[in-house]
């Protein structure tokens, strides 16, 4: 990938990470840790990958995204408000009892999202759905789904990832958000799901293991998955939880808190400053 559309990306994910920031502060609730360990993952594939169209985000043929750790919508809202699906000021009232953007992705009421998520496991499964609909009638959409590597303890996760290898889903490609951390401690020390790379390929899948943050990493995973045949896809991304912040990378506290007003104006100057 050239240099400038990286830093095109970049600065798409810094921007993803602001609005995370505003999301949670603005709520004084949410989980801002996890959201922004995707947030390259997102810019990555709203700005560069997926076929879609925020003026008609119902399109038929359009390539179909599920954020199956739900908890992270302050990312996925953001991406979307970005990428032109609702007025990015509406962000403001993530979480608000009278707002559309409630603290999980509901695909009723906000437009872009694609099927609604908090229980984990249900995300990757609806997923494989869409994929096995995708194969019934013909069509040449894509589907992409992004895991927690604490959601995927889920003992759902892996009825999934045989029912995906079963129907040979080449048109299905899983993130798996790998940043060691989830809401009680490291996953290692919770529940222990590593080695996930070898346990979904025991499964059938074609696994892929990249760096989260760099782009031409991801742009290769993702090309790859697209040329792999008879079996899906599952990229096993390295990532730190809190990216982009300081005093929130690798700190399982920043899973579900949202920062106070010397931390948020704190948290801003820091990605601000690498605009």
């Amino acid at each position: 990938m050239e240099q400038a559309r990286i830093a095109e990306l970049q600065k798409k994910a810094i921007q993803i990470k602001l609005d995370i920031l505003e999301e949670v502060f603005s709520a004084s609730s949410g989980h801002p840790g996890g959201s922004m360990s995707i947030a390259d993952i997102l810019a990555y594939l709203y700005f560069q990958e997926l076929r879609i169209d925020p003026k008609n985000p119902k399109w038929e043929d359009r390539d179909r995204f599920v954020l199956s750790k739900g908890h992270c919508a302050p990312g996925l809202y953001a991406a979307l408000a970005e990428r032109g699906f609702f007025p990015t000021e509406d962000l403001k009232t993530f979480r608000r009892v009278d707002s559309y953007l409630q603290g999980h992705p509901d695909m009723k009421g906000v437009p872009g999202v694609d099927m609604s998520a908090g229980s984990l496991g249900l995300g990757i499964s609806s997923a494989c759905g869409m994929a096995l609909s995708a194969k019934i009638y013909n069509k040449d959409y894509r589907v992409y789904t992004v895991l927690g590597d604490g959601e995927v303890a889920e003992g759902q996760v892996w009825e999934a990832a045989m029912f995906a290898a079963h129907y040979k889903l080449d048109n299905l490609t899983a993130f798996v958000d790998f940043n060691g951390l989830q809401i009680d401690g490291a996953i290692v020390d919770v529940m222990n799901s590593t080695p996930i790379d070898d346990k979904f390929e025991a499964f059938g899948w074609h696994v892929i293991v990249i760096d989260g943050h760099d782009y031409n990493q991801i742009e290769a995973a993702v090309e790859e998955a697209k040329a792999t045949k008879g079996k899906p896809t599952m990229i096993l991304c390295k990532t730190v939880k809190g990216n982009g912040v300081s005093f929130m990378e690798n700190k399982a506290g920043w899973h579900g808190k949202a920062p106070n007003a010397e931390e948020y104006e704190k948290a801003v100057a820091e990605l601000k400053a690498q605009l």
